[in-house]
């Protein structure tokens, strides 16, 4: 136990004998503000950041403050700190709106909501911000040389969301709860009409569409036997090239022999 103390003590002195920790003592500002630009420099965000966060206050409204500030902002980005960092680039864009700097922060803002984006399967509030961010900044710097790259994030955002709502769908489907999987790609096709999946959509209502036929009370049957053969001769129209094309004549010919099937039965009973 005494040994352990003494470690523990020998580590406690030398950490406050440490460099940094003679920097942090220091009264000297413009010492701290120097050293805080040497640990950015050299990458070490988090030395840099605690300095910067007590120079921010010093230095306020000072020559210094814009360079601090955006530094300041870049920690918290380097650091992963996304919350923070998009609430920094934002006040940079307000404190220095005529800044050079300003553009560049308006960007860095969007994008800290891009780097908080999830995987697919969870909660895409921060994708759908990202896309709203993006489109702000691309009617804001029209002439900015990030907006290529800010169409892009826009489109990988958008491409996120649609896979996630055709999950959904297709989650329906598998669970049984076929009404709700032909109405959510119908939705999807709404949402995304210019999908190159937009077959794949449509065959799922199709299946969507039979199964509920299928499950139907005999009164409803032909009724919604006839909606997937309205929907197979949609998909026949609209997608004449896709390679799902056999497997749609195959639900449109199993429906119209359910319809005879259940006529001559109609028949059957009525005489």
């Amino acid at each position: 136990m005494r040994i352990f103390t003494a470690v523990l003590v020998t580590f406690v002195f030398c950490a406050a004998c440490s460099p940094f920790s003679k920097v942090l003592k220091s009264n000297d500002y413009d010492y701290k503000l120097r050293m805080a630009d040497k640990y950015y420099a050299s990458k070490d965000y988090t030395h840099a950041q605690e300095l910067y966060e007590e120079l921010f206050r010093v230095f306020k409204g000072n020559e210094h403050f814009e360079g601090i500030y955006y530094n300041f902002a870049y920690c918290a980005y380097n650091l992963k700190d996304y919350p923070n960092a998009e609430n920094l680039f934002k006040g940079f864009v307000e404190v220095f709106p005529n800044s050079n700097k300003a553009e560049e922060m308006d960007y860095m803002r969007a994008f800290t909501f891009y780097k908080q984006s999830p995987q697919v399967n969870l909660d895409q509030t921060n994708t759908t911000k990202t896309i709203g961010f993006m489109q702000a900044f691309i009617n804001t710097h029209p002439g900015s040389d990030k907006i290529k790259e800010a169409n892009g994030i826009i489109d990988k955002c958008r491409a996120k969301l649609e896979l996630k709502d055709f999950q959904n769908a297709q989650l329906y489907y598998d669970l049984g709860y076929f009404k709700a999987a032909g109405v959510a790609c119908s939705s999807l096709m709404n949402s995304y009409p210019d999908s190159q999946s937009s077959d794949e959509y449509k065959f799922l209502i199709i299946r969507a569409d039979y199964q509920y036929a299928l499950q139907s009370v005999d009164e409803k049957k032909e009724e919604r036997f006839e909606m997937v053969i309205t929907q197979c001769n949609d998909f026949i129209d609209r997608f004449p090239d896709s390679r799902l094309n056999k497997s749609v004549q195959e639900y449109l010919s199993v429906s119209q022999n359910n319809i005879k099937t259940l006529k001559n039965e109609q028949a059957k009973k009525a005489s």
